[in-house]
């Protein structure tokens, strides 16, 4: 949990309000060098702090879809990959911002997931509360269960990358007709 305090410039009296900070697993173009990664950087939209890497538990398709290459994780459990990705610890504001970024809760849902951690670097307040590799905790994922039936024979891949192999190139909202 974070407190912030504010201060009121005409009275000098402390307010608390105490903000729980949500888990939040990306796997697409929200990654660390992926065309939108800038929103996770811009404190106008929230607080976005990079906790580590991780795959989800169970397998799920990971597609690359539309005339603009994006990546959805169909809902789809069981079937696919361990999809990878990159934890995240967002505010509400960011979460907001994610929501509405997703197309939520038509384009993407945010649904809880199980991920596994494979790599933390995230800052703990206490002792021993640092997750070890192997760890598996719950986090917010933005996956799709309104998908094009064609969508679930499209390959399915593990790990997102708009300048991959596949020569999917991600066209980005701006550059869009």
């Amino acid at each position: 949990m974070i407190y912030m305090y504010l201060v009121s410039h005409s009275s000098a009296r402390r307010k608390v309000f105490s903000s729980a900070m949500a888990r939040v697993f990306v796997y697409g173009t929200l990654k660390q060098g992926q065309p939108n990664y800038r929103h996770m950087l811009n404190t106008a939209k929230g607080i976005a702090k990079f906790q580590g890497r991780g795959r989800t538990v169970e397998k799920y398709p990971l597609v690359i879809a539309g005339k603009y290459n994006i990546p959805y994780m169909l809902n789809i459990p069981g079937t696919g990959h361990h999809v990878a990705g990159e934890i995240y610890s967002v505010d509400d504001q960011m979460l907001q911002f994610l929501d509405e970024f997703e197309g939520c809760p038509d384009m993407y849902q945010r649904t809880p997931m199980s991920i596994e951690v494979v790599e933390w670097e995230g800052k703990s307040s206490a002792p021993g509360e640092r997750p070890a590799a192997r760890r598996v905790m719950e986090c917010f994922v933005y996956s799709t269960t309104t998908y094009q039936p064609e969508w679930v024979h499209l390959p399915y891949y593990d790990n997102y990358d708009s300048s991959g192999k596949h020569g999917l190139s991600y066209v980005l909202r701006e550059s869009r007709d």
